[in-house]
């Protein structure tokens, strides 16, 4: 064993490892960006698909909570109704592309305008919620969002890639700088232990 590795301690050790898979993560987060922007329309056409197989295994998996270990009948014959839907909504995303991009536009464009509408009446019916002008705002962009992915899903997905891809290539990027710097640091915590 050298002595390097006798005085290296345990964060630089750790500083040696970590850098390397933040740099990976960087760079795989800035190739699918690149691959999204390049080629929306598969990129879309894949979550839509992907969005079909959750559906489908989610309501394989709320059919068998329904007839095992649910506590109440109410809730095993909600969770079964919710299963029989997903699996409808599933097996239609496989029916066509298009029809699997509405339903996930659709079925994003209601998660975000329930979202919305839940924190905005949060926000106004409770004078001493921290932030609560950001909350405010933060529901109504919800709420409009919701509103115009319902109204036009499969523009509003298709935009919505774009903004996934410039993203992705953007936190890769930041993640690449990150795992530079934090190698740099493992470097100057090995000087510092010698």
């Amino acid at each position: 064993m050298t002595t390097n590795t006798v005085l290296e301690s345990p964060i630089a050790a750790l500083a040696k490892k970590t850098w390397q898979t933040i740099l990976v993560t960087g760079l795989l987060a800035v190739v699918l960006g690149i691959i999204v922007l390049v080629w929306p329309g598969p990129s879309l056409l894949v979550a839509g698909i992907l969005f079909g197989i959750y559906m489908v295994v989610s309501g394989i998996f709320q059919l068998v909570a329904a007839f095992t270990h649910l506590p109440s009948t109410s809730f095993r014959v909600l969770s079964f109704i919710s299963g029989v839907l997903s699996l409808i909504i599933g097996v239609f995303c496989f029916r066509d592309d298009i029809t699997s991009i509405v339903l996930l536009g659709l079925f994003v464009g209601i998660a975000w305008l329930f979202r919305g509408i839940a924190v905005l009446f949060a926000a106004l019916s409770e004078d001493s919620v921290p932030g609560r002008g950001w909350q405010v705002f933060y529901g109504l962009v919800s709420a409009l969002a919701g509103v115009v992915l319902i109204v036009w899903p499969i523009g509003s997905m298709a935009t919505l890639i774009w903004v996934v891809g410039i993203f992705l290539i953007v936190i890769g990027v930041m993640e690449i700088i990150t795992a530079f710097g934090v190698r740099k640091d493992s470097h100057l915590l090995d000087e510092q232990a010698l």
